[in-house]
């Protein structure tokens, strides 16, 4: 009997856009002569399925929904939320409640990966390059003479957020000071990171069949000042893979990758992103819940494999289902 999978999108953050796009490529690669899929919109207020041209609501007690007196439930989420509640442990925490499993981190993994100074501390400790980085927490008062042993220009991110939603860079301390100031309520805090000249690149990667594969090295270009949203989603970058990178940098890079995919204990879909600075890569972020639309940069490594996204996607829901 055929699996009801819940291909889970939207989410209560900016992101909400891009995680449709998201959802309805892998809805559209889930195999239906194995699997039956359901669209789950999430919203702050309502959580529904699209199907049909309805909306059918979703009953939260036990994460099910009815079409007439048919009750439907599902076998398992495939999450595909990016930002909050999908990327931060939150949607974790609510299925391991009522026993549903789940593709993607735990929650305890999911929180660590989602906050970009932990994140950065971890590979820290793994021995992995990081840029030099001072954080902020949201309810705590800023000393700016902190920022004097920093070299312009600087990142200014929110702690919490993808996609590079919440990220600024600044050239002088005036434009540093009003930048804190305005993203300082967001989220649970402020990283300022120097910037690195280098070349930067995304490392697409999943556990499959054991072992953690390496779908490639993309070296991402970019029209604008860094690699933000518009650049991402609004074609103002051009991508390369793979990279150009020598034999030697690509090995460095992929171990990197994938010392901290299995430390953080990961599962499923991860990309990872590094700056190459004389040969070294120093780790960016991690999106363990990456942009899956056409425009992402995984899909297209997926493609340039001699795997396909139907195949990875099956084997995802396979795997989640059986552990």
């Amino acid at each position: 009997m055929k699996k009801n999978v819940a291909v889970l999108m939207g989410g209560y953050s900016d992101e909400f856009e891009i995680s449709i796009k998201s959802g309805n490529n892998i809805f559209e690669n889930i195999d239906t002569k194995l699997f039956n899929p359901y669209k789950v919109i999430i919203e702050k207020n309502n959580w529904w399925v699209k199907g049909n041209g309805n909306k059918y609501s979703v009953d939260k007690n036990d994460f099910s929904f009815k079409v007439g007196k048919n009750k439907i439930q599902f076998d398992v989420v495939f999450n595909i939320i990016h930002g909050t509640p999908g990327e931060d442990g939150i949607i974790q925490e609510y299925f391991e409640g009522i026993n549903i499993p789940y593709t993607g981190p735990s929650a305890d993994n999911a929180k660590i990966t989602f906050n970009k100074n932990e994140c950065i501390d971890f590979a820290k400790n793994l021995g992995v390059s990081c840029a030099k980085s001072i954080f902020i927490e949201s309810n705590k008062k800023i000393d700016f003479e902190i920022f004097n042993q920093m070299e312009f220009p600087l990142f200014v991110k929110t702690n919490n957020s993808g996609s590079s939603f919440g990220v600024t860079k600044v050239n002088d301390s005036k434009t540093l000071k009003n930048n804190i100031k305005n993203l300082i309520g967001l989220g649970n805090g402020i990283l300022v990171e120097e910037s690195l000249n280098g070349i930067e690149v995304s490392v697409g990667l999943m556990k499959y069949k054991g072992k953690i594969k390496v779908f490639g090295i993309t070296e991402v270009i970019t029209e604008n000042d860094f690699f933000d949203y518009e650049a991402k989603y609004m074609g103002k970058s051009s991508e390369i893979t793979p990279a150009r990178i020598t034999d030697e940098i690509s090995l460095t890079v992929k171990t990197c990758a994938k010392l901290i995919y299995e430390n953080l204990k990961l599962s499923g879909f991860a990309r990872i992103d590094f700056i190459i600075v004389d040969d070294i890569p120093y780790f960016l972020e991690l999106n363990s819940i990456p942009g899956m639309s056409d425009e992402s940069i995984f899909p297209k490594q997926v493609r340039l494999s001699k795997l396909s996204l139907k195949e990875l996607v099956s084997y995802m829901i396979n795997n989640t289902l059986n552990n």
